[in-house]
């Protein structure tokens, strides 16, 4: 019985333990990021802007997990990296508001307002 009430114990904290770590993407953060940092890239491109809604979730699943920017040239990750945010935050004030934050969290919120956006999403977006 005292080895059942340990077991159940140390489960249950284990348990706390790991919804603590959990990050919860906030797709309002990501929301801002891709529209202040990835828009304004991408209007000056000859292809303009990609709405999120241009996707549909499983689309932009694809295209995060295969880390494949600009047909392959370079990385997702890239723009949104600590470096990346650093060399452009003196002309982007999304860039500057977001210097300290972790990638990965960065990368999540921007996962999270992507599906939120997508084609077949809750909120289908446009970046007008």
């Amino acid at each position: 019985m005292k080895f059942t009430k340990t077991l159940s114990a140390a489960a249950l904290l284990s348990l706390f333990a790991t919804s603590a770590l959990a990050y919860d993407a906030d797709w309002k953060r990501g929301r801002v990021y891709y529209r202040s940092v990835c828009t304004s890239c991408h209007a000056v491109q000859p292809g303009g802007t990609i709405n999120p809604s241009t996707k549909t979730k499983a689309e932009w699943a694809t295209y995060l997990k295969a880390d494949k920017h600009a047909k392959g040239k370079d990385t997702v990750k890239q723009y949104v990296s600590k470096a990346y945010r650093a060399s452009i935050k003196s002309g982007n004030k999304a860039a500057e508001k977001f210097a300290d934050t972790p990638d990965q969290e960065l990368m999540d919120d921007i996962a999270a307002f992507l599906t939120k956006g997508a084609k077949d999403g809750d909120a289908p977006a446009t970046c007008n």
